[in-house]
């Protein structure tokens, strides 16, 4: 079972660049809470423990934001849906918190991780990873953390799809071609082509 995040934020009523600036001076980050039903609430929150959620729960797993007021306190199941940082300084800017229904399939992109030593490598290939994320579709709370692909099997030009990864009951992944997601490629190959490039670069000099 996943753990249980939480994240605290308060409402706010200043707003523009000025309010912001203010803001970030006292290590709040400025953010917009929305959900599908059309909610849009002016949040901050502290510095710190959003960097703490975001290291524990990155864009894909659900924790329960805690929008307080003046007078009142409202939980809402959420997600991190976008962040801003500072262009220079390791600073965040803005957040945006989504609001889902636990009861509705909503789609998230979840990182993959590789494991195994592909068999292809010890015949001299090289293990090329096409894509570190996969879009899914699911229930809320049946998000997985990761999805785990073991590349043992994997022989020299060999590919894992899409449609081969094995997904956890209520989890299916979104695509609409079937894209490779790792393969182990000749070296040899690779160098042909890179020779080849650099004579072609050469005779057009």
């Amino acid at each position: 079972m996943k753990e249980q995040l939480s994240l605290t934020v308060k409402t706010r009523s200043a707003f523009g660049k000025g309010a912001n600036r203010k803001l970030r001076a006292k290590d709040l980050v400025p953010g917009i809470y929305y959900d599908a039903k059309g909610a849009n609430i002016p949040v901050m929150v502290n510095e710190m423990p959003l960097l703490k959620l975001i290291k524990a729960a990155g864009s894909s797993h659900v924790f329960e934001l805690n929008i307080e007021d003046d007078s009142a306190q409202d939980k809402k199941p959420s997600l991190i849906w976008k962040l801003q940082r500072h262009p220079y300084k390791s600073k965040l800017t803005h957040v945006d918190f989504y609001g889902v229904d636990m009861d509705k399939q909503i789609k998230v992109h979840i990182p993959v991780e590789f494991t195994g030593k592909a068999k292809g490598i010890v015949l001299g290939g090289r293990l090329e990873i096409f894509t570190e994320q996969l879009e899914i579709q699911c229930l809320p709370a049946a998000i997985p953390d990761k999805v785990v692909i073991d590349v043992t099997d994997l022989d020299l030009n060999s590919n894992i799809h899409i449609a081969d990864v094995a997904f956890p009951d209520g989890v299916k992944a979104i695509y609409e071609n079937n894209y490779a997601v790792v393969g182990v490629v000749t070296l040899a190959e690779e160098e042909t082509e890179s020779e080849g490039e650099g004579e072609g670069a050469e005779a057009e000099a």
